[in-house]
């Protein structure tokens, strides 16, 4: 017989990106884990465009690139934007682009304690 299988959703998540020069990644991810965020998820990729030509503002830009993902609680996402932009130092021309988008839904394990302590956060926050 078949056991029935159930899963939580998320509603209230956002996906913080951030895509950084090749090298930069390690200290933006430490900087998200001490600001709360549970774990990142790092791909390499390579920007298109002309390399020969100059980027925004005149800065070079390197054509290899670190992407970073992390997905955090909405209420948690402008603390952890922020202190990913400043680790990696992204108000200086050239060094990357950050943003942040809305999930409308995700999902992966939850320890029941959790879910439990969800719902109390919940029901207190209805009260």
């Amino acid at each position: 017989m078949a056991q029935k299988r159930s899963f939580t959703v998320l509603t209230d998540a956002s996906l913080i990106t951030c895509i950084v020069e090749k090298g930069q990644a390690d200290r933006i991810v430490a900087a998200a884990r001490e600001a709360g965020a549970t774990g990142a998820t790092v791909f390499y990729a390579r920007g298109s465009g002309v390399r020969e030509r100059l980027g925004l503002l005149g800065v070079a830009v390197e054509v290899e690139k670190e992407i970073i993902n992390i997905v955090v609680s909405s209420e948690q996402a402008d603390y952890i934007f922020e202190k990913m932009y400043l680790a990696g130092q992204l108000d200086t021309p050239g060094k990357g682009f950050i943003y942040i988008t809305p999930l409308e839904k995700c999902a992966t394990f939850i320890p029941e304690g959790v879910i439990e302590k969800i719902k109390e956060q919940k029901a207190a926050g209805a009260q």
